[in-house]
């Protein structure tokens, strides 16, 4: 690996890690899916009617009323005025337009979800991590003070940990926007530590529908944040940046019906999880926490050979070590019901027998 720079600040280069590995790729067809986060294999029934019913209108270009109509209920649904939603094609397209802010030098917490950084790196931004150690606390203390753009995950993937508000509000400097990615915000009840109601100057928050609601083929998310900083992310952007399906499904999931729907099924994940903890600790595995997320970051050694093992006995789980702060020793594990949950526990626990 590289050595760093004298100046601290980590230029773009090759330093052995895929920054664009996502779960999608570790999910082998035909394998008990732990390795993706979404939920399970499809849109529920009632979004799925809600998009069938909207395939009539393919044939015309989207409109601006349909725009409108998402944005407004976008805004309802977070108590923010219509002119600060911005709505993207996934959370992955706000992270793709984070360049157009022009930051002089972007600190990116990690071990975090890596695309921002990639699309940083690919525009040239200068950048530095700011390497969080176990348990992956915030610490703004470690932000460089000189960080004019300062990117977080909240509920952190991989890790799973929910920071405060509070403290991420912390971050704030004059002249410095931070970036709050809550792809999972919506799968933690009730939300507790969201910033996407606080209207602020600095503060840009992205959201996905992607996962909660099984959307990830159709690519659906916003932005929440000052109307003057979504100005600068939609220089340059095509025109219909965005399906009329897409539209349609974003108006559908910010509904009050919708996001009580969200609020039932994170209840569900947070019972699903904490009974998925009691069996990989009884099954003496080591799970990080406290987890606030769909997911659960574990310790297993050799990873490489952990994972290749449980391939083997028809589980896929998620590599960690293209995740900057984390090691071959992990992997990560989408939380699911009881029964595969016990079935990942019991291969886990012959695997690690072996890999011992």
């Amino acid at each position: 690996m590289d050595s760093p720079p004298p100046d601290g600040i980590d230029r773009p280069r090759s330093d052995g890690i895929d920054l664009r590995h996502h779960g999608d790729v570790d999910a082998v067809p035909g394998l008990l899916d732990f390795a993706v986060n979404v939920r399970g294999d499809g849109p529920p029934d009632w979004l799925v009617d809600r998009l069938a019913a909207s395939l009539p209108v393919l044939g015309r270009y989207p409109s601006a009323d349909a725009e409108r109509a998402a944005r407004e209920q976008v805004a309802a649904r977070h108590g923010r005025s219509p002119d600060e939603v911005l709505l993207l094609a996934g959370g992955a397209e706000g992270f793709a337009m984070l360049p157009r802010l022009e930051p002089r030098l972007a600190a990116l917490i990690h071990p975090s979800f890596t695309e921002p950084e990639y699309a940083l790196r690919q525009a040239g931004v200068p950048v530095q991590r700011v390497l969080l150690p176990p348990p992956y606390l915030l610490d703004a203390a470690a932000v460089p003070a000189a960080a004019d753009l300062v990117v977080l995950g909240n509920p952190t993937n991989p890790t799973s940990v929910l920071h405060p508000a509070d403290e991420i509000l912390a971050l704030r400097r004059p002249g410095r926007v931070v970036v709050v990615d809550e792809a999972f915000g919506d799968a933690v009840p009730g939300e507790p530590e969201s910033l996407a109601a606080a209207a602020s100057r600095d503060v840009l928050v992205l959201r996905s529908l992607t996962k909660t609601f099984a959307l990830a083929g159709l690519r659906c998310g916003y932005a929440l944040g000052h109307p003057d900083l979504l100005a600068k992310l939609v220089v340059g952007r095509p025109h219909w940046p965005l399906g009329s399906l897409q539209l349609e499904a974003i108006r559908a999931c910010s509904e009050p019906a919708a996001v009580a729907w969200a609020e039932r099924e994170a209840e569900v994940i947070a019972s699903e999880r904490a009974e998925m903890i009691d069996v990989l600790t009884g099954a003496g595995i080591e799970v990080t926490g406290p987890a606030r997320a769909p997911f659960l970051l574990l310790r297993v050694g050799d990873a490489d050979r952990v994972r290749q093992a449980l391939t083997e006995r028809g589980i896929a789980v998620r590599r960690c070590d293209t995740f900057p702060g984390l090691d071959a020793d992990h992997i990560r594990v989408a939380v699911r019901a009881a029964e595969p949950a016990r079935r990942l526990a019991l291969a886990l626990e012959s695997v690690l027998e072996v890999v011992a």
